[in-house]
C-alpha cells in the first residue's frame, strides 16, 4: 500500500493520494510514521498487520495454560515427576516474566519490526524442537527458550499497534481485538490441551510452532517499515538490564522453587535477598543513567500503576484457579482432557464473542470501571465453584463458574492493555507494554506458588468427586486477592468521580 507521507498532516486517503484506500480512511503521518487515526473502513492490510500481531499474542496465553492438560501423559511417557513437571510451566514464566522489561525496552531502541519478527522466529522454531527431543532437561531448557522470545514478541507486538493506531477510537478497536485474542489463548488453553493430549502430549507442544512460522512470513510483509534512530551503546541501559533481569528472574525462581525447597529455608531466604538487593541497585542504576531502561516517572501515573496491579491480580487468581479445578476434574472427578476441555469451552466462545463490541465499550466506558466489573465477575465465579459437593451436575457447579470467569476475561483483559498504554508517549509504548504484561506473568508466578505451597502442606488422600486436602482453602486465597483488586479499583473509581464533580 502507497501511502503519501506529509509531515504533521492528516492525509484523507482516497482523495488525492492512493484510491485503493477507502475514503473514510485517515491516517496521520508524522515524521515517517504512518498512523491510523479512524475505526472504520480498513484496509486488507490492516487487517493482516492485526491477525499476526494478535495472533503472536494468542499463541503466547495458549502456550502458558495449554501445556498443563498434558503434564500427566508427558511425566507418564518421560517418567519426570512433580518437581520436574513443575519446571514444563515453570521455566516458560521464567523466560516470560524475568525478560519483559528488557524486551520492552529493545523493541523501542532496536526497532519493533526487527524484534517483533526474530522474536516470533525463534518461538516457532523452538516449539517445533521441543516437541521432537526426548531429554528432561532439554524440553526444560527450550520451554525457557520459548519464554524469552515471548518476552520479546508480546511488549514490540502491542507497541506495534499502539503507534500505528492513533489513541481514540481507531486504538481502542485495534486494542479490542488484540486483546480479546490474548484472553481468548488463556481461556481456550485448555480446550486446545485437552483436544490434542487425545492424539498426543507432543501434539501440544507442537501445535504453536507452524502457526508462528506462518506468522512470521505475513508479518514480514505487512508490519511496517519505520526508521529508527542510531542506537550507540550510551543508549543502552546494560547495567539497567542485568540488574532488573536478573531480580525479576530470581524473584520467580524463588516463588516457583519455594514449595520444594520450604519458604523459609536458607536457599529460599537468600534467594529473596538476592532479588531485593538487586532490585534497589536497578532502581540506583535507573535515577543516574542518561538513557534508563526504565523511566522511573512512568510509575508516577496512578493509571499506570492500577493496570499493572489490576494485572497482577486477574491473571495471579486465573491461573492458580484454573491449576485447582483442573486437578479437582481430573484427579477427583475422573474427567478425561477431552471432557475438561469441553466444559471450559464456554469462557472461550464468550471471550471471542466479545470481540465485536469492546471497541465500543472502550470508547465509552471508563477503564477502571470495566477492570472493576471484570474482576467482580471473576470473584463470582471464585465463590461459585467453593459450593461444589460431590455428585453435583456441571450445570450447577462448574458452568456459571465459567461463564463468569469468561465475562471477567472478556471486560477486564482488554481494558488493562488499554489503560496501561493511554497516555504514554510513543518511544516509551515498549516500556508499557512490557510492565504490564510482567505484571501478568509474574501474578501467575506467585500465585501459583502460593497455591501450590497451600495444596502440599495439606495432608490426606484424594477421594472421589470430593475437593483435593486444601483446594477450597486456595479458592478462598484466590478470592480473598481478587477482592482485594476490587476494592483498590473501586476506591480509584470513586477518586476519579470526586474530581470530576
Amino acid at each position: 500500500m502507497q501511502l503519501h507521507i506529509v509531515p504533521a498532516m492528516t492525509v484523507e486517503l482516497g482523495r488525492d493520494t492512493d484510491t485503493s484506500t477507502p475514503a473514510h480512511q485517515s491516517i496521520d503521518t508524522r515524521g515517517d510514521h504512518e498512523v491510523v487515526t479512524t475505526s472504520s473502513g480498513w484496509t486488507g492490510r490492516i487487517w493482516l498487520l492485526l491477525v499476526v500481531l494478535a495472533g503472536a499474542l494468542f499463541l503466547d496465553g495458549l502456550d502458558v495454560s495449554m501445556v498443563g492438560v498434558a503434564l500427566p501423559s508427558m511425566g507418564g511417557d518421560l517418567h519426570m515427576d512433580q518437581s520436574q513437571l513443575q519446571w514444563i510451566v515453570s521455566g516458560y514464566v521464567l523466560g516470560y516474566g524475568g525478560l519483559l522489561l528488557l524486551g520492552g525496552r529493545a523493541s523501542d531502541l532496536f526497532g519493533r519490526r526487527r524484534v517483533f519478527l526474530a522474536a516470533l522466529a525463534v518461538f516457532g522454531v523452538a516449539s517445533v524442537a521441543t516437541a521432537v527431543v526426548d531429554v528432561n532437561l532439554a524440553i526444560i531448557a527450550l520451554r525457557f527458550v520459548k519464554g524469552v522470545a515471548a518476552a520479546f514478541t508480546v511488549p514490540a507486538g502491542l507497541s506495534i499497534i499502539t503507534t500505528t493506531f492513533a489513541e481514540g477510537p481507531a486504538r481502542n478497536r485495534a486494542l479490542s481485538i488484540y486483546t480479546v485474542c490474548g484472553a481468548s489463548g488463556f481461556s481456550l488453553g485448555l480446550v486446545f490441551g485437552g483436544l490434542l493430549t487425545e492424539l498426543s502430549w507432543r501434539a501440544t507442544l507442537l501445535f504453536p510452532g507452524p502457526v508462528a512460522l506462518l506468522l512470521l512470513v505475513v508479518g514480514w510483509k505487512v508490519i511496517p517499515r519505520v526508521a529508527t534512530g542510531r542506537v550507540s551503546l550510551a543508549h543502552f541501559d546494560a547495567a539497567g538490564a542485568v540488574t532488573s533481569t536478573g531480580a525479576l528472574l530470581v524473584l520467580v525462581y524463588a516463588v516457583v522453587s519455594a514449595p520444594n525447597a520450604g519458604w523459609t529455608s536458607a536457599t529460599t531466604l537468600i534467594l529473596f535477598a538476592a532479588a531485593i538487593a538487586l532490585a534497589i541497585a536497578f532502581v540506583v542504576v535507573e535515577t543516574r543513567h542518561r538513557h534508563p531502561l526504565i523511566r522511573l516517572g512512568i510509575l508516577r501515573s496512578v493509571s499506570v500503576i492500577h493496570a499493572n496491579v489490576s494485572a497482577f491480580v486477574m491473571f495471579g487468581a486465573y491461573v492458580s484457579f484454573q491449576f485447582v479445578v483442573t486437578l479437582y476434574l481430573q484427579d477427583s472427578l475422573g474427567w478425561s482432557p477431552i471432557a475438561m476441555a469441553l466444559g471450559f469451552l464456554p469462557a472461550g466462545l464468550l471471550v471471542v464473542a466479545s470481540a465485536v463490541k469492546m471497541d465500543r465499550v472502550l470508547d465509552r466506558v471508563p477503564t477502571a470501571l470495566l477492570i472493576a466489573a471484570g474482576l467482580i465477575a471473576f470473584l463470582g465465579g471464585y465463590l461459585w465453584f467453593l459450593r461444589a459437593q460431590p455428585g453435583m451436575p456441571y450445570v450447577e457447579f462448574l458452568l456459571p463458574t465459567i461463564l463468569l470467569l469468561g465475562l471477567g476475561f472478556a471486560l477486564c483483559f482488554p481494558a488493562v492493555n488499554a489503560q496501561a498504554t493511554s497516555g504514554v508517549r510513543d518511544d516509551e509504548q515498549g516500556l508499557a507494554s512490557g510492565l504490564v504484561n510482567t505484571s501478568i506473568q509474574i501474578g501467575g508466578a506467585i500465585m501459583m506458588a502460593v497455591v501450590t505451597a497451600i495444596l502440599s502442606s495439606t495432608h490426606g488422600s484424594v477421594r472421589p468427586g470430593q475437593m483435593m486436602p486444601g483446594g477450597s482453602t486456595a479458592v478462598l486465597v484466590i478470592s480473598v486477592l481478587t477482592a482485594v483488586g476490587v476494592a483498590g479499583t473501586g476506591a480509584l473509581v470513586l477518586r476519579r468521580r470526586r474530581r470530576a464533580a
